[in-house]
């Protein structure tokens, strides 16, 4: 189940919401930008550039083409409803997870860095995860180490 499947708070609120609490816990900058099917937030702090990058849903899924249950078709305001809601819960989730890494920093459980780590922005653009994932999959693959991340121009 969707968190925060029945949220009446529009993404712009909840866009504003993440926006003051990183401000509260020390951001120096703040960032938002949609495109399609993603969205995504940065903000710096404590040095480092995060980076969350949401996946939106699409609007033409069978999910918001028909109801839920009978599968009724939908009429196209029907349809951009259902996808509306489904991006509320979406964001929510974000503010949700955001807020938990800091709280979880702040409360001494991690540190900011532990907490965002997969979320940072590398100078080359990609994220922690971004280069990582691909390696840690290789390393069960083979069941060898692997250097977890490129080396100073790109090289494995």
């Amino acid at each position: 189940m969707a968190y925060s499947k029945d949220t009446s708070v529009s993404v712009e609120r909840t866009e504003g919401e993440i926006k003051s609490i990183i401000r509260k816990y020390g951001a120096t900058s703040f960032a938002s930008f949609e495109s399609g099917v993603t969205a995504m937030i940065a903000f710096e702090m404590q040095g480092r550039r995060i980076v969350f990058k949401l996946p939106l849903p699409d609007k033409d899924a069978k999910q918001f083409r028909f109801t839920p249950g009978r599968g009724l078709a939908r009429t196209k305001d029907q349809q951009l409803l259902a996808w509306e809601q489904a991006c509320r819960s979406r964001w929510r989730a974000l503010l949700l997870s955001i807020k938990a890494k800091l709280e979880s920093v702040e409360g001494g459980i991690e540190t900011f860095e532990d907490a965002f780590l997969a979320h940072i922005q590398m100078p080359d653009g990609l994220s922690v995860s971004e280069h990582v994932r691909p390696r840690i999959a290789t390393a069960y693959e083979t069941n060898s180490m692997q250097p977890l991340l490129p080396g100073p121009r790109g090289e494995q």
